[in-house]
């Protein structure tokens, strides 16, 4: 990957000497603090690597970046202090330059887009900075500020493309090597603009060069990558928000520079795998890393299987936790699926009595995490269905097995219009679900629970619809319609009360009127 030295312009290019000393120099610890290095216990026996957590997440921001920001505006002269200071950001950069100048005693201008969320503004505003919202993107944000920056005579603080920026998260890479002076094999490094693992390398190459310096980037926020691969700096088009930490169009041009010299390699990793690796983080330390902060985290674990490691010694710096509580649903839902453990498939069923029982039955004693179900053709049955796997080819193997007994199968594991819309879109009226009964259930999690529910039925009744999500708990809420006819009422109340299942009644439910019935 590395390759030749591109120029910077209208400055001398600074050395991996020159980076040791500004690194070794540079000013953070008046606002930062020195991070854990702590082993991720449950991860690393998983993996049979040894994992460890580079904490950035814990720091008075919850970022790094206050050290790259704090290091550049402490190196300011007190006429540039006196006037001000700008900078664009759609969050970590803006409360580690708020923080900065709270400091330093100088007022600190941030421009972010009016799409940044209320709770990072109201950090911002917290930390004494003036928020000015403007444009629908970082690049709009990022063009006002300079201009304001010509209309009010401030100092522009770069998120990433500065060599005092980059220094100061140069001592990231210091405080580790310090920390674990054992051997190292590879740091994982998440890369937006590159400034982060611009300082990490440097000291690393400066210091330990043995040890790999390996860069993350998302699929879809790939810039870096591509720059190296294309020699020159590559303009994204558009990039993913999931991870807008690192949600960066265009790379600095020195940091640019710094990781075609000294990043070893790249590993992208998806979205499931992000959400798979924030679970992760969880369960290790009980903290909540944003998608961006996780990322280290994500490529470690597809880098240990891809290259077959075993008893390797990794570091994943854990840069932010500056997670929207919101998120944390779509996180959940998704982390199953990046760690492998589970599988989504539309399955087809014949519309026959007993044939829904004898799918179930080939489903077995392994977990069902989703189900959803509306009565649609007097034929056919199209359901979609989530099942826990303990491994990858699973879900080719579950695939085949349901096709051989007469269901079609169509694996959605990897179709993203699957999950983010359709399996929440399953369901609507249909003219077929005559003297239907409508109940919301809550099922003991325990194998066996689905089956106790459909062996109790009467043989003449038929299930209309069915909606379940495990969410994590140790009961689970599922939503059935079955269709009974008038003269069964007796004998329907009579298997509610020996199933024993708590439940309610929701056919005279309004919003049941509206889009079900």
């Amino acid at each position: 990957m590395p390759g030749p030295r591109s120029k910077t312009s209208n400055q001398a290019e600074l050395t991996l000497g020159d980076y040791l000393q500004k690194i070794l120099t540079a000013r953070v610890y008046d606002v930062a603090v020195e991070t854990a290095l702590e082993p991720a216990k449950n991860l690393s026996k998983r993996l049979a690597n040894q994992v460890f957590l580079k904490r950035e997440d814990t720091q008075p921001v919850f970022s790094f970046k206050l050290r790259g920001a704090y290091n550049k505006m402490s190196r300011l002269t007190s006429e540039q202090l006196a006037r001000g200071v700008i900078c664009a950001s759609a969050g970590n950069h803006a409360q580690g330059v708020a923080l900065a100048a709270q400091r330093l005693g100088c007022k600190a201008l941030i421009v972010m887009p009016v799409t940044t969320p209320q709770l990072k503004v109201a950090a911002v505003k917290a930390l004494g900075g003036t928020a000015v919202l403007h444009g629908d993107s970082y690049s709009d944000a990022h063009a006002r500020a300079l201009a304001l920056q010509t209309e009010h005579d401030l100092t522009f603080v770069h998120p990433f493309d500065d060599p005092d920026v980059i220094a100061g998260q140069g001592t990231i890479a210091m405080e580790i090597l310090r920390q674990h002076q054992g051997p190292i094999d590879a740091v994982f490094v998440a890369i937006g603009g590159g400034g982060l693992i611009s300082g990490v390398a440097a000291y690393i190459k400066a210091v330990r060069p043995e040890i790999k310096v390996i860069g993350v980037q998302t699929k879809d926020s790939d810039a870096m990558l591509q720059s190296v691969r294309a020699g020159k700096r590559v303009t994204l088009t558009d990039v993913g928000l999931f991870a807008d930490g690192t949600a960066v169009k265009t790379v600095g041009v020195e940091t640019f520079r710094l990781a075609r010299q000294w990043v070893d390699d790249f590993v992208v990793v998806d979205t499931d795998a992000v959400c798979a690796a924030i679970k992760d983080v969880f369960q290790d330390t009980r903290c909540v890393l944003e998608p961006s902060g996780a990322m280290g985290v994500a490529a470690i674990k597809q880098y240990a299987q891809t290259h077959g490691c075993k008893g390797k010694t990794f570091v994943a710096i854990t840069c932010g936790a500056n997670m929207n509580f919101d998120r944390l649903r779509f996180v959940a839902d998704r982390a199953e699926v990046g760690e492998q453990r589970e599988a989504v498939f539309a399955v087809t069923i014949p519309e026959a009595r007993g044939s829904f029982k004898h799918f179930c039955e080939l489903i077995g004693p392994r977990a069902v995490t989703e189900f959803n179900y509306r009565i649609s053709d007097t034929k056919q049955a199209h359901v979609f269905v989530g099942l826990a796997i303990n491994e990858g080819d699973d879900a080719i193997k579950l695939a085949r097995k349901f096709t051989r007994q007469g269901f079609e199968t169509l694996d959605l594991t990897e179709d993203e219009l699957a999950k983010q819309h359709v399996r929440h879109m399953v369901g609507g009226r249909s003219e077929l679900a005559q003297d239907e009964r409508l109940y919301r259930f809550v099922f003991p999690e325990r194998p066996g629970a689905l089956m106790r529910f459909l062996s109790s039925m009467h043989p003449g009744w038929n299930i209309s619809l069915f909606h379940y999500r495990n969410q994590g708990a140790d009961y689970g809420r599922i939503l059935v319609g079955i269709q009974v006819p008038g003269t069964d009422k007796k004998a329907f109340k009579a298997f509610l009360e020996e199933l024993a299942y708590p439940c309610v009644d929701e056919t005279d439910n309004p919003a049941y009127r509206l889009f079900l019935r």
